[in-house]
């Protein structure tokens, strides 16, 4: 029998035959990832709101429904007023609301105006007077919704 084998050395006794091709894919570390990122965007979602901390003004109206993204004008306690999330001066907001709303397609688009509770009337006042003057006649003041009292 060692005549058989006299070129090729023999190393134990198994054959070492070669494995299959695995043509399948594997999902299940597929399926880990995408739930690992469902996860995370269930948590960072409710963080991604207005970036304006403001302390609204409470109220027992009940909340406007949204038609398209809504533009939204913010005014701080040190009365510093924002376009969206960006500080914005006072004399500047009237040329960029236009900008955009000829963006948008006309004045009719719906601005929410948002107010610090602390803030002084007359500089709310301020802000929506130069809405109305500029032809933007939907705005609607964003508040909280009062716990605890209801209406008789």
């Amino acid at each position: 029998m060692a005549a058989a084998n006299a070129g090729t050395p023999v190393i134990g006794k198994r054959r070492h035959r070669r494995r299959a091709v695995m043509s399948e894919i594997n999902v299940t570390p597929m399926v880990d990832v995408m739930l690992v990122l469902l996860i995370i965007f269930m948590v960072s979602a409710p963080l991604l709101t207005v970036g304006v901390p403001i302390d609204l003004p409470s109220t027992q109206a009940k909340s406007l429904e949204q038609d398209k993204a809504p533009l939204t004008i913010s005014v701080n306690e040190k009365e510093q007023v924002y376009l969206q999330n960006t500080e914005i001066e006072m004399d500047k907001l009237i040329p960029k609301l236009e900008a955009i709303a000829k963006a948008r397609g006309g004045t009719d688009a719906r601005i929410y105006v948002r107010g610090d509770k602390s803030v002084d009337y007359g500089t709310m006042m301020k802000v929506m007077g130069r809405l109305s003057a500029a032809g933007f006649h939907r705005v609607a003041l964003v508040t909280e919704f009062e716990q605890g009292s209801k209406v008789h």
